[in-house]
């Protein structure tokens, strides 16, 4: 069935290639921001004679075919001014657009940069992208801003709770999202413990989400793909940005190498919370180290007309020590090389390779002869060539191939003990995961458009490392026995995987206000997770997909309604959603979990549902803009052995998630702006009978019930002033003061409740809450 459903993609895109050589000629080059040189994403590009157009890719690159004449071409962005090209296309033409900020540029902050109505014409769906300008905007903890914590307050995105590291997207757990930073992944994406991201504000340029409709291109996880692109650098002129705030400051800088050919950026943060606290610490703690850091880079440089190279690099980590006794640090480190090659006006090529290392350490002990270390990893190896093939204005093919090579490290560790050694290390594991794809974004018709494609994935699980086998658990639930064990010699494989990933979205387009969409995705996650607390921690380990766990496969099927109303001032949407999961992990009672060699007895497998309703409107237009989202969903897990073999609440599922984010111009120099949060609480598990035993309470849960009650309600409030420095055209240094207030009204969110033994007999509940106040802050951003 596969190779069929294979065969003809193949045949209809074959059938549209030959049906559209025609004798075209093409328009195609670069739109760049005039003022920096940085390449548009999504840039419009529209033929008015032929009432038909295209957008750029994620290098600024357009290219769109007509029959030959003179065309009036109109290039737009928003914020920028539109400008108006006479073009003879009797031949083929590279035009080049660099375009300048819109003098009348309105005030109002948008969520996206992208055309007025793309949220109408455009194929995508269950997508959302967000403009830095927009995040920089937004009240935030401590006045930094967040890429990670803007995200949440769109539909379908959720958290377990305050300070939880990750997301979770329409039911899925936080393993289930695919972070990239220029295309390389990030495994943890946040510092100190979820509150902040580890992507700077200062060099990102885009930010996109990908919750359904997912295109071919993009494959590895279940539930969604966060793409995050960094800047190129300024090839105009050096700048600089930066921020003083409340517990960290950041500086960018970025110039020209050679003026419009190459440029770099270099963005760094560092916290300071260990520096301030110094004279307080005692001489037990003296040394102590509470800090994190980051540094960003990129540079390019355009060899000619047809190639261009990047290179760019992420490098954090944040560090834990409690005097000379104990110490703690994890760290992401990634590296992204990429080539752009023109074959042709119609033949776009990009060859990506990147490296990603996630690492942490612990290790405590007073001296050499008394101390434990240990240090666990995964490290990914990728290649992946894509072409993007401009047939026509109504058919743009793209189609590649990725290959990442993985080595997981899931515990080194040696405990020293009275100068005695004893090695309780996990056997590395390798892997190797291969895709090949392609889709077609088609145009019908004026109302009818399609994107469809397909991606074959394919995972080795090799040596060098031994294969496991376990017989049956004595009952269901239970840790199940090993029976054999073989040994693999390195890159001999020990198991394979193929899926094939089908992929297909529809926009019927019933006026130039309004149109519906469906889109269905299927994908398959062959790493997974291993973590059995809500939230997900540093010491959390990654594992691939064996002779005894399976690859993760989700459908998911999405229809949705867009209106735009008063000439695209106002955007509503509506989308419903399912998806089915299968082969979910989960774990039997008991699990052990770290530094376990035989920890694939302890894994249960099990089947996942998600549905829900999405909502949306927003406010493009006029001194108050903003934006209210809310999510009705339901997500189920079930697992044979757990919750008397029936469905129960996985523990991230929130019933209602509301979400009000609200921005206000006074005036060229003031913009208030406000964040207001309401969430269901989310699963946990109480105990629903307890024994008395020697003084000692031992609580019970007599039915085996999962998840059998919830948290309280969650709900905050946020708001946030910004005061912009005069503006004075002589002078470049700009300065920018923002004065926040974090939970405004000091709500006391519980992340968790326990009971607890206070005297006899006696027991109390005990809500913890990890921010119990309001907390203000004042931070300084400037730009020169």
């Amino acid at each position: 069935m596969k190779r069929y459903l294979l065969l003809f993609l193949l045949l209809a895109t074959a059938n549209t290639i030959l049906s559209a050589q025609k004798e075209n000629n093409t328009l195609s080059g670069y739109i760049r921001d005039g003022s920096n040189g940085e390449t548009l994403i999504g840039a419009n590009v529209y033929i008015l004679e032929a009432a038909t157009g295209t957008t750029t890719n994620e290098y600024g690159f357009y290219s769109i075919s007509m029959p030959p004449g003179q065309y009036t071409v109109q290039y737009s962005y928003i914020g920028f001014d539109n400008q108006s090209r006479t073009i003879d296309l009797s031949t083929n033409q590279k035009v080049d657009i660099e375009m300048g900020l819109d003098a009348t540029e309105l005030t109002e902050v948008v969520i996206s940069s992208e055309a007025p109505n793309s949220n109408i014409s455009s194929n995508e769906m269950s997508v959302n992208k967000l403009d830095i300008g927009t995040i920089e905007k937004m009240p935030t903890l401590l006045g930094e801003v967040e890429v990670l914590r803007s995200i949440q307050l769109l539909p379908g995105v959720s958290s377990v709770g305050e300070g939880a590291s990750g997301f979770n997207v329409r039911g899925g757990s936080i393993d289930q999202n695919l972070v990239i930073l220029d295309e390389a992944p990030v495994y943890n994406s946040s510092h100190l413990f979820g509150f902040f991201s580890v992507f700077n504000p200062d060099a990102v340029k885009d930010v996109k989400l990908y919750k359904g409709g997912i295109p071919s291109r993009y494959g590895g996880r279940l539930s969604s793909i966060l793409d995050v692109r960094m800047k190129e650098g300024n090839s105009k002129q050096l700048a600089l940005n930066g921020g003083i705030g409340a517990i960290f400051s950041r500086l960018s800088v970025e110039a020209p190498i050679v003026k419009d050919k190459a440029s770099f950026i270099v963005a760094g943060r560092r916290s300071y919370i260990d520096v301030l606290a110094q004279p307080f610490l005692n001489d037990d703690l003296e040394g102590s180290v509470l800090n994190f850091y980051d540094l960003t880079l990129k540079t390019n440089y355009n060899i000619n007309e047809k190639n261009r190279l990047f290179l760019s690099g992420y490098f954090g980590r944040d560090n834990f020590g409690f005097g000379e006794s104990a110490g703690f640090n994890w760290g992401n480190s990634t590296m992204t090389l990429r080539w752009n090659h023109l074959f042709s006006d119609k033949l776009f090529f990009n060859l990506t390779s990147y490296f990603s290392d996630y690492d942490y350490r612990i290790a405590f002990g007073d001296d050499a002869t008394n101390r434990f270390d240990w240090n666990a990893r995964i490290l990914n190896y990728s290649i992946e060539p894509e072409f993007t093939w401009f047939i026509n204005p109504q058919n743009h093919v793209r189609f590649g191939g990725q290959s990442i090579l993985y080595k997981f490290e899931p515990g080194n560790a040696v405990g020293v003990s009275e100068g005695e050694s004893t090695d309780i290390s996990v056997s590395d594991k390798y892997a190797l995961e291969s895709a090949i794809y392609i889709e077609n974004e088609q145009t019908v018709s004026d109302q009818l458009s399609l994107n469809y494609g397909l991606r074959l994935s394919h995972f080795n699980y090799m040596g060098a490392g031994n294969k496991y086998t376990f017989g049956e658990a004595s009952e269901i639930g239970f840790r199940r026995p090993l029976t054999d064990i073989e040994s693999f010699d390195q890159w001999e494989s020990i198991e394979t995987y193929l899926n094939l990933e089908p992929r297909f979205s529809l926009k019927y387009q019933m006026a130039t206000d309004r149109s519906i969409k469906l889109s269905y995705n299927r994908m398959a996650q062959y790493i997974h997770l291993i973590s059995n607390t809500a939230a997900s921690t540093p010491v959390d380990i990654w594992t691939p997909t064996t002779n005894n766990i399976k690859p993760q496969i989700a459908d998911q099927v999405a229809v949705g309604y867009f209106q735009n109303l008063k000439d695209n001032a106002y955007e509503l949407s509506a989308e419903l959603y399912y998806k089915r999961m299968d082969n979910l992990i989960d774990y039997i009672d008991g699990a052990d979990l770290l530094l376990n060699e035989l920890l694939e007895g302890d894994v249960l497998a099990g089947e996942g549902r998600a549905y829900g309703l999405e909502l949306m409107a927003r406010k493009n237009e006029g001194k108050f803009s903003g934006w209210l989202s809310y999510t009705l969903a339901k997500t189920e897990r079930l697992v044979e052995g757990i919750n008397n073999d029936e469905w129960y609440p996985s523990r991230f599922d929130q019933t209602h998630n509301l979400s009000m984010t609200g921005f206000y111009e006074m005036n060229n120099r003031w913009t208030f702006s406000a964040n207001f949060v309401l969430n269901s609480g989310t699963p946990t598990t109480f105990a629903t009978s307890r024994v008395y035993q020697q003084g000692y309470i031992i609580p019970i849960n007599t039915d085996n019930a999962r998840n059998n009650t919830r948290i309280p309600l969650y709900h905050r409030l946020d708001i946030s002033a910004t005061l912009e420095g005069k503006k004075n055209a002589q002078r470049r240094w700009q300065g920018q003061w923002v004065f926040s207030i974090y939970n405004v009204y000091a709500k006391r969110n519980p992340f968790s409740i326990y009971t607890r033994q206070v005297d006899g007999g006696t027991t109390e509940a005990v809500r913890l809450s990890v921010i119990g106040n309001f907390i203000p802050s004042v931070s300084y951003n400037f730009s020169f």
